[in-house]
């Protein structure tokens, strides 16, 4: 006699009870397609008065947009690793960016997104930046992707960088699977390339379930645009560079459409973290959100996020309650019918919100790290609260031109501070004395936060954070 988990159990009775629908016949395709520093004002649908953005405001039309949605670090390699796994990086040993010849990586006891649906007979490729180790044990090959074509680190880091030459050890390597095949002088058809490999995926595994990340290394300086598109806005190199991911994701889409995929593929589109802004015209807008990338303000850490998923989401649906980049992990695990790992993880099930079954978040409250883990802001409903810290702001300094960016200043915090969000998006005005009872709350949950995930601007050593990943 077969033998049935709980979860199997579970989805059986589901069946029987609601229907054998098409959503529960066959689990969902996902395509996760993840920018690099896109600031939340980037999208003609998020705000941009000068970027147009046609095929990701028809995907927001299609679907969901969301208002409040947060990468777990403003900053490349935790945020990456926040998706991955569904648990803020801090908690795995990670924040900050990896450089070349890294010692430290994802550890391999870490169960990735990948790795889960692996595990339930999908088809994984990753095409584009990886960032979580580029020694031998860290690459996306032995983390349950099948395909890997892309680079390991950033675009900057490099000798070619526009500021830093010969700053960095290694040339620009692109990879496929674990062999470079190619040095990146000149990554001006990277985007259409990686674009091109993603649609062969889908073509070869249109018969499988598969998932297919996209992770651009665009609008990440130095920035790129191929030949069709460099030039093509009037509005300068940043709007051509976003014009082509959009017509990238366009192109996507209508792969998905063209082999009938499209009803049950679940696409997302998003950025690891705001906008750089030192480097001013070829950086990105937080629109009114304030500061960007480097920091825990609003405009370091929300980013667009637009989902597509014709099965089950509403079409034009705006949701503004706050998510963060851990809640991929468990959200795709209950879609698709997938083990969870037997690690801990911080991220919620937020598809019944996104799918308006329920109208509030399901995180009573939400941690805002940086550096090497500071703990810099927590957030419960509206309110978020701000510890002691230092933090790079130009204090209203234009930046930098023609991908040379400006020095930052760094600005002191030396008490906790307290903003309305809801009243206050941008952040302008403390209000921490007037409402002392509930930054007394938020106070409680930084203190959890610190006990559970460590703060090293307080000398606390969290009880719940794990093992980096090392080269023995």
């Amino acid at each position: 006699m077969k033998k049935y988990n709980f979860k199997h159990l579970i989805l059986i009775i589901t069946v029987f009870v609601f229907g054998c629908d098409k959503s529960t016949e066959t689990p969902p395709n996902i395509v996760f397609i993840l920018t690099d520093d896109l600031a939340y004002a980037d999208l003609s649908s998020y705000g941009s008065k000068f970027i147009k953005t046609p095929n990701l405001d028809k995907m927001a039309q299609d679907g969901v947009k969301l208002t409040s949605y947060y990468a777990a670090q403003a900053v490349c390699s935790a945020s990456r690793a926040a998706i991955l796994t569904g648990c803020y990086p801090n908690r795995l040993g990670i924040s900050g960016a990896f450089g070349p010849k890294s010692k430290r990586g994802i550890n391999p006891d870490e169960l990735l997104l990948s790795e889960m649906l692996k595990n339930n007979n999908y088809k994984t490729g990753i095409f584009g930046k990886w960032h979580l180790g580029d020694a031998e044990k860290f690459m996306p090959t032995n983390h349950g992707f099948d395909e890997f074509y892309g680079i390991l680190f950033s675009n900057d880091m490099w000798p070619f960088h526009p500021e830093f030459p010969n700053a960095f050890p290694e040339d620009l390597l692109l990879y496929r699977n674990t062999e470079p095949i190619e040095t990146l002088i000149d990554q001006s058809d990277l985007t259409k390339n990686i674009t091109d490999e993603s649609i062969r995926f889908i073509e070869e595994n249109k018969d499988n379930q598969f998932f297919l990340y996209i992770a651009h290394p665009q609008p990440h300086v130095p920035l790129f645009a191929s030949k069709e598109f460099d030039g093509s806005t009037g509005e300068g190199l940043f709007a051509d560079v976003i014009t082509e991911i959009d017509f990238s994701v366009g192109r996507v889409i209508n792969a998905l459409e063209k082999h009938n995929l499209s009803e049950n593929t679940i696409v997302v589109f998003t950025s690891d973290n705001g906008p750089w802004l030192s480097y001013g015209d070829h950086a990105g807008s937080s629109g009114i959100f304030r500061e960007g990338k480097g920091t825990a303000w609003e405009g370091g850490q929300r980013v667009p996020c637009i989902i597509k998923y014709p099965n089950q989401i509403k079409a034009g649906t705006i949701i503004d309650e706050p998510v963060m980049g851990i809640d991929w992990m468990p959200t795709f695990s209950n879609l698709t019918g997938s083990e969870l790992s037997e690690n801990k993880i911080d991220g919620k099930n937020i598809w019944p919100l996104i799918t308006q079954k329920e109208k509030n978040s399901p995180h009573d409250e939400l941690y805002f790290y940086y550096r090497q883990n500071e703990l810099h802001a927590v957030r419960s409903g509206d309110w978020k609260l701000y510890f002691p810290r230092s933090y790079r702001s130009l204090n209203g300094k234009p930046g930098g031109t023609n991908g040379i960016p400006v020095k930052y200043e760094m600005n002191k915090v030396t008490s906790n501070e307290l903003y309305d969000l809801k009243n206050d998006p941008s952040e302008q005005r403390d209000v921490y004395k007037q409402n002392i009872e509930i930054a007394k709350k938020l106070e409680k949950i930084g203190e959890r936060a610190r006990n559970e995930l460590g703060d090293k601007l307080t000398n606390t050593i969290g009880k719940g954070v794990r093992e980096i990943g090392m080269i023995d």
